[in-house]
């Protein structure tokens, strides 16, 4: 036992590169042994499901390909599990040279991607992933502002596409309304809308089953501290809600620049305020029956982690607990790519994809590895 810690220890220090905001550098592929290094409830196990470098967002079509953005590379990627033990064995590059085409999403046989200011489409991917098409630009007019420029997309069920423009700044007040929104648009590009605003960095979301409702992440904004203010998972109950950024965050906290020109009162406070620079990213509504019965209509969201704490905080998965259609409290699911007390870590979450069989996969573009989480208690 002494000679794995000693091993892990070793592990972790070469893996860890200093990191910030803009760009998380990759480490090299960490051996399996290394997962022993996290915390899961009774009766859960995790293994690797493919190593893809600095993997990000994750979609899945139907027929079991599992597409991976990239952020600090320029690559969007296919994995396939071709033998059925659970383990992708065919990785696909299927495209190359794109900007920060950190989202992707599936509809009618065809792969979505953003990049900063773009939204690609290549048609009929399943039939071409050898040799995939040319894209099919279909908008081409978001900002082309970098800071925050990464995207998460996603379809709805009525086939809208949903796709958030951050913040080009830590905190600020954009003349365009263009900026820390959610907008959405058809599948052809046409009929861009704000959704919602006030929305300075979400890089997640998902549709409440239940009642249809949009739940988003979003990270507070830096500067201010170790403590405040919290990151956020907020709920649109209709078009055009505003969220308080960059007047209010949390639903409390009036913000020392630009405070004085909204009241937190005007605002949608947030159903979960997460610990500040937890940076929450990806997350989804648990729809399968694998995990205990109780998990059924909870969130699973993966916390990124702080960049620029004093002490850093995240580097985990939480679960949020949803009764009536509101969040009634969250706790830790899963952690440890985080050392406590050496402060170091080996891998950072950032996207939950739940598999037809109600395994989730998780994404960490530290590590570079997608991981599959099931339960077997």
């Amino acid at each position: 036992m002494k000679r794995y810690y000693i091993f892990l220890l070793s592990v972790l220090i070469v893996a860890c590169k200093p990191e910030t905001e803009e760009v998380d550098a990759p480490a090299p592929p960490l051996p399996e042994e290394a997962l022993a290094a996290l915390n899961l409830p009774d009766g859960f196990e995790i293994h690797t499901y493919a190593n893809v470098e600095n993997a990000r967002s994750l979609a899945l079509s139907p027929s079991g390909t599992v597409y991976v953005g990239n952020r600090s590379g320029d690559k969007v990627y296919a994995v396939q599990d071709t033998d059925g033990d659970f383990v992708g064995d065919i990785t696909y590059v299927i495209d190359s040279g794109l900007v920060l085409p950190n989202g992707v999403a599936f509809r009618d046989g065809d792969l979505y991607v953003a990049e900063v200011n773009r939204i690609l489409k290549y048609s009929d991917i399943e039939s071409n992933l050898a040799s995939p098409p040319d894209p099919e630009v279909i908008y081409d007019e978001f900002p082309t502002e970098k800071h925050h420029g990464w995207k998460y997309i996603a379809f709805d069920n009525d086939g809208k596409l949903y796709v958030p423009v951050g913040a080009p700044c830590n905190i600020c007040n954009p003349d365009d309304e263009i900026f820390a929104s959610i907008t959405r648009m058809n599948p052809d590009g046409t009929g861009l809308e704000v959704f919602a605003h006030g929305v300075r960095n979400s890089v997640g979301f998902d549709w409440n089953p239940e009642t249809g409702d949009l739940w988003f992440t979003d990270n507070g904004r830096d500067n201010l501290g170790d403590s405040i203010p919290p990151c956020e998972m907020n709920r649109v109950t209709e078009a055009g809600q505003h969220f308080g950024y960059p007047f209010c965050h949390g639903g409390y906290l009036s913000d020392p620049e630009f405070g004085e020109l909204g009241n937190c009162d005007d605002f949608v406070a947030p159903q979960v305020r997460f610990e500040a620079h937890t940076a929450p990213l990806g997350m989804k509504f648990y729809r399968g029956n694998m995990f205990p019965a109780d998990f059924k209509g909870d969130i699973i969201v993966a916390q990124h982690g702080s960049w620029n704490r004093s002490k850093k905080i995240g580097y985990r998965l939480m679960r949020v607990s949803v009764e009536n259609g509101e969040a009634t409290g969250h706790s830790v699911f899963i952690d440890g790519w985080l050392n406590d007390d050496t402060q170091e870590s080996w891998g950072r979450p950032v996207d939950v994809l739940e598999m037809p069989d109600g395994s989730l996969l998780v994404s960490d573009d530290q590590a570079g590895k997608i991981y599959r989480i099931t339960y077997n208690g």
